[in-house]
């Protein structure tokens, strides 16, 4: 028995049953299993189990698991913060980035995404909790970024991404998804072409899907509590 694959049907059951009671259309909403810290043996079992898409946040660590898993057909997605020194290997070896949150950091993935890769896909990381701590652009802001970033030639602006701020309260968790929602809904309006709402994990992902996300980004649900890291000395 795989406790990975019998962890990824229960989170994907989890999915289709909060589609069905926000009343949505059957495969609405995409998951994004979250590997980040986990071994490119665990992103193969998953891939075996039926899981095609995972996120990473730490570029050397990605880099790795990419070579490692070249022979799969993999769409890998950059969840983690983008430095501007580190864009070039984002740009060559990933086909999304979730974190926009400057215009110099997309311009850079814009430059340097080689052109036989076609567009990377982007989204627009928005601080929708006001967070000292938390990156992501202020949402009275995102509109104008969304627009700057839309125009760069190498990229394909495809939504907005938010981490909210951790809570157990059912309503709470709506609450700051839907200011998501509003914000995704207002920029569609002005003229922007967005499709995608990356909000949810694994705590909270039945809130997001009842707020429109139409990508969650799971990691414990499917691979279970991070590996503790070692202590120096």
């Amino acid at each position: 028995m795989s406790l990975i694959r019998d962890n990824l049907q229960a989170v994907l059951q989890r999915i289709d049953a909060a589609v069905a009671a926000a009343g949505r259309e059957p495969g609405s909403v995409r998951l994004l299993a979250v590997s980040k810290t986990w071994p490119a043996e665990s992103v193969a079992e998953a891939y075996a189990a039926g899981q095609s898409a995972f996120g990473e946040n730490q570029e050397q660590e990605a880099a790795r698991k990419i070579a490692a898993l070249g022979h799969l057909p993999i769409e890998w997605h950059f969840i983690g913060p983008i430095q501007s020194n580190k864009t070039r290997p984002i740009a060559e070896r990933f086909a999304w980035a979730h974190a926009i949150d400057r215009e110099k950091v997309a311009r850079r993935l814009s430059d340097q995404r080689p052109e036989s890769l076609g567009p990377l896909m982007v989204c627009v990381q928005v601080n929708i909790s006001g967070e000292a701590s938390k990156s992501g652009v202020a949402p009275d802001e995102a509109l104008d970024l969304a627009r700057r970033v839309a125009e760069l030639p190498r990229l394909r602006l495809r939504g907005l991404m938010a981490v909210p701020a951790p809570s157990d309260d059912f309503t709470e968790q709506r609450m700051q998804f839907r200011k998501l929602k509003t914000l995704y809904d207002s920029i569609r309006s002005a003229g922007v072409p967005l499709d995608t709402l990356s909000m949810g994990m694994s705590d909270d992902l039945e809130a997001a899907v009842m707020e429109g996300s139409t990508l969650v980004r799971v990691g414990t649900a499917i691979f279970g509590r991070r590996p503790a890291q070692p202590t120096p000395g």
